[in-house]
């Protein structure tokens, strides 16, 4: 029994297709969604969302984070951001990651949503460099 496998960003749908397993990185670790599993929703961190289908990686995206539900036939994820793993520069998440930090001394201790907000823009950064650089040394098997 397959699983139909989503994701969509506000600026389209990326993937829509049948594979056997979906594994995405959630907030708290990555987790699979398989056929039969039980219903859950989730928050993504930034990281790799990894597509099996016959026991191969047939795609590989990375989303900035989100959310995804999962049911027993369906895994929808509702990405921030899509890019493909080609598209990823560990130079350009840098330069953004040092942004952010410069912003991180600037909000106020009272200020609980924009530290919430820029602490997850962080770890998304900080993934996009790991990723990036994997992907650069074509180090896929450790994503």
């Amino acid at each position: 029994m397959p699983l139909r496998a989503e994701i969509v960003s506000p600026e389209k749908r990326h993937i829509d297709r049948q594979v056997d397993m979906v594994v995405v990185p959630g907030s708290e670790g990555n987790i699979a969604a398989m056929p039969g599993r039980a219903p859950v929703m989730l928050q993504l961190r930034g990281g790799v969302v990894t597509l099996y289908k016959d026991d191969q990686v047939v795609e590989r995206c990375f989303v900035s984070g989100g959310f995804v539900d999962m049911t027993a036939d369906h895994c929808t994820i509702l990405a921030d951001s899509v890019r493909a793993l080609e598209d990823l520069s560990a130079d350009d998440a840098r330069q953004t990651l040092e942004e952010l930090e410069s912003q991180w001394t600037n909000v106020g201790p009272d200020d609980h949503e924009h530290r919430v907000s820029l602490s997850k823009q962080i770890q998304a950064a900080r993934a996009e460099i790991i990723v990036a650089e994997k992907f650069q040394q074509n180090d896929l098997k450790s994503l």
